[in-house]
């Protein structure tokens, strides 16, 4: 199995922050220096500076190299942090390993199927293009920054086609339900991080709702400053703030 390049900072009980899409690990460059432990940030394969081999970069080629990176590394007692996709890479791997999971908190994650109803109107109408075989193709390099221009984009347009909307793709809409029921019964501390809706925000108070509805042992906090999708990028000092407060009240938590 090919090796995740990832980022380093501190020492003691592991953080681990992943990112989506069409992201890296840089996305938590301003965060994670602003908390206690030992942080880490992996590059999902292909993306960042990790390898891009041959593969299809489905959801179960993401999930089974980080499983080989967490064993690498022998992590255990993790708090997993996820934007995006990697919310659910943090969510699917937390359900399959519960013991070695401390908390999990997330920020514009990717948790649950939708229906093309519930997606923001503008980002369906993006999406539903981008889905298409042969047009997603021709459009995804508008949606990039240049530096994505020498780059292999199918890790990129592969996480855009695996967006669970309308049912579609089954697979990945298994996945999500599978961990989802185990966030619906597990008491392990999770957190929700949410903004003022800006530019490209995903998650409708709907969808919020929901969560808040069906997740076991879920603490949403919403902040007043605006933030688009990117909330790492948009708000990283808020974000940080939030996640030290949560940080230190669990560790009080277990240590009592």
């Amino acid at each position: 199995m090919t090796a995740l390049s990832y980022q380093e900072q501190g020492s003691g009980a592991p953080l681990v922050f992943l990112h989506g899409n069409p992201t890296s690990s840089r996305l938590w460059r301003t965060v994670m220096p602003s908390l206690p432990g030992r942080r880490l940030a992996p590059d999902l394969i292909g993306m960042g500076d990790s390898p891009r081999p041959d593969i299809e970069y489905t959801f179960d080629d993401h999930a089974s190299h980080l499983d080989d990176w967490f064993d690498a590394l022998a992590l255990d007692d993790v708090v997993l942090i996820g934007h995006d996709w990697g919310g659910a890479l943090a969510a699917d791997w937390a359900s399959r390993h519960p013991s070695r999971v401390r908390a999990l908190a997330f920020t514009e994650a990717v948790l649950k199927p939708m229906s093309w109803a519930e997606f923001p109107p503008a980002g369906a109408e993006v999406f539903r293009a981008l889905k298409t075989p042969g047009v997603g193709e021709s459009m995804i390099g508008d949606f990039l920054p240049p530096e994505y221009a020498s780059q292999d984009l199918r890790p990129v347009l592969q996480w855009t086609r695996s967006m669970p909307l309308g049912g579609e793709p089954a697979s990945v809409v298994s996945w999500i339900e599978a961990f989802d029921r185990w966030l619906s019964s597990s008491a392990v501390p999770k957190l929700l991080v949410t903004f003022e809706p800006g530019f490209g925000t995903m998650l409708t108070s709907s969808m919020v709702e929901w969560f808040s509805a069906n997740f076991a042992s879920l603490e949403v906090v919403h902040r007043p400053e605006k933030a688009g999708h990117h909330t790492p990028e948009d708000q990283p000092e808020a974000l940080a703030a939030v996640l030290a407060e949560w940080l230190e009240r669990i560790s009080g938590a277990a240590a009592r």
